[in-house]
């Protein structure tokens, strides 16, 4: 395995913008593959809400971007990751990201997004250049660097970034970016390029799907997940495109920083606890029922949830299903989420009916996430699909066994309980529907119950599991491997 020169470019990168999953990935994954021996670095848009953690200087050069009919500027500030020796730079242009949101605000995406990120594209391969730094792998994340594959097999082929290999994640198929048939024209791609085996997806530009087509290796979050989005009902319309590029499309796992989430170490907590010694999580369960309204009942298990309230997290089966969970099992709920106003008000309506037993909290609080996942004795995911989820892999790193339905990644972690020999990590479920659900809660409430040393030995697998990226930085290493190799026509040891 080489040292390899690699970029990441991404919308968002934790600790700085975070917005979901791709941002702990982006934060997590360059720390570990530096770890490895590789010159990782990082390329982002400086919105408003990043936050300028550690020491920040503005590289005196202007960054100029070749889009739209004449050139933009942008100043690029230089950082570094917290912790790691893995350059960030943010690429600022207040015309374009210096807003408040990172996609959009409230529930309505900016509408200038195609341009905002076809210029984050461009201008993240342009500062390469200026920076007299080529890399071996450019990894884009996500439709909104769907255009860096096609730039660089297209207008940049005969630059000196022409030998870079590109890596295409796919955190979530069902976001694709599409954009008016301009796009193409404002990111100076060539116009050829709109056709169905490129850019163009129903008389629209896809970017996702024009990353699809010209990255030269391919990633998902999860095994199960590569495998799920080749089917038609969960390609969300690219099936066909995926089975295509099927021989270069790899599922590698995600994993969590294993020394940000401890709760063995976590300042947030109200108390501290570790394997072989939960008395720490007791006195957070007691803290998560104060803080959200619920009794004081250290015997009642106590469900945690939290969650974006909309239709892929499937809470609707939970609002569904809690009536009679309330009325047959002596259960609490914590939730902690926001998004569907019509999900919020009947998780609202829920807190209202069933007083001390549901406590509710709509928005979003990152001190009270933590204890949600501490304080709760197991946690919900409920979801129509999952790339690859990492709430669950927090609750079990938190000694919290997940409750979680048979999709995507979430096959891929969490190993059902096993009633004969107490094995597993949580409870899974199969079908989409209130009745399953409330079937696998119902498990876990008489095990809880019922067995207790079984669901101990829940916790304590999941406290002790090893939810770090080492493997998975290590399959990406080998998968750069394999698209420099494929980039460079087979010379791979000349591009060591």
């Amino acid at each position: 395995m080489f040292s390899r020169k690699i970029l990441f470019v991404a919308p968002e990168v934790d600790p700085f913008v975070k917005v979901g999953g791709l941002a702990d990935m982006v934060g997590a994954l360059p720390k570990a593959l530096a770890e490895l021996g590789h010159d990782v670095r990082i390329v982002c848009p400086l919105y408003r809400s990043v936050r300028r953690l550690g020491f920040w200087r503005p590289r005196a050069e202007p960054l100029g971007i070749d889009v739209g009919p004449s050139a933009l500027w942008a100043r690029t500030w230089e950082t570094s990751l917290p912790g790691a020796a893995v350059p960030c730079y943010f690429i600022e242009n207040d015309a374009l990201y210096g807003r408040a949101g990172v996609y959009g605000e409230g529930n309505t995406s900016y509408p200038d997004n195609d341009r905002r990120f076809i210029a984050l594209s461009r201008a993240a391969l342009t500062l390469c250049l200026q920076l007299d730094w080529i890399p071996d792998v450019v990894h884009a994340h996500d439709w909104t660097t769907g255009w860096v594959p096609v730039l660089l097999n297209t207008v940049l082929r005969d630059s000196p970034l022409g030998g870079a290999a590109s890596v295409f994640t796919v955190h979530n198929l069902e976001h694709q970016g599409y954009a008016a048939r301009e796009a193409v024209d404002y990111a100076r791609i060539p116009p050829s390029e709109f056709h169905p085996r490129s850019l163009e997806a129903l008389g629209a530009a896809n970017p996702m799907k024009g990353g699809l087509y010209h990255a030269t290796k391919i990633t998902t979050v999860s095994p199960t997940y590569a495998q799920e989005i080749r089917r038609p009902e969960s390609g969300c319309g690219l099936d066909d495109v995926l089975r295509f590029r099927g021989a270069d499309l790899i599922g590698i796992l995600n994993g969590i920083d294993p020394d940000a989430w401890n709760p063995a170490t976590d300042a947030t907590l109200p108390a501290r606890y570790g394997p072989g010694d939960l008395a720490g999580k007791a006195v957070c369960k007691d803290a998560l029922q104060r803080q959200l309204g619920l009794a004081a009942a250290p015997e009642a298990p106590l469900f945690g949830v939290v969650a974006r309230l909309v239709h892929q997290k499937g809470l609707d089966l939970l609002a569904e299903a809690l009536p009679a969970l309330l009325a047959t099992h002596p259960l609490q709920i914590a939730l902690l989420g926001s998004g569907d106003p019509a999900l919020e008000d009947a998780f609202r309506r829920l807190a209202t009916a069933n007083p001390g037993r549901v406590g509710v909290r709509i928005g979003f609080d990152a001190a009270l996430a933590r204890l949600v996942q501490a304080g709760s004795d197991a946690f919900i995911m409920p979801s129509r699909s999952e790339p690859c989820g990492l709430t669950q892999l927090y609750a079990m790193r938190y000694g919290t066994p997940p409750v979680v339905r048979a999709t995507g990644g979430l096959i891929d972690t969490v190993t059902p309980y096993d009633e004969a020999t107490g094995g597993g990590l949580g409870f899974r479920f199969h079908e989409a529907t209130a009745a399953a659900l409330a079937g696998a809660v119902g498990s876990a409430c008489a095990t809880y119950r019922d067995r207790p040393a079984h669901f101990a030995a829940l916790r304590e697998r999941g406290l002790r599991g090893d939810f770090g990226w080492g493997p998975s930085a290590a399959a990406y290493a080998q998968v750069y491997d394999w698209a420099v190799h494929a980039r460079r026509g087979g010379d791979l040891a000349a591009s060591a």
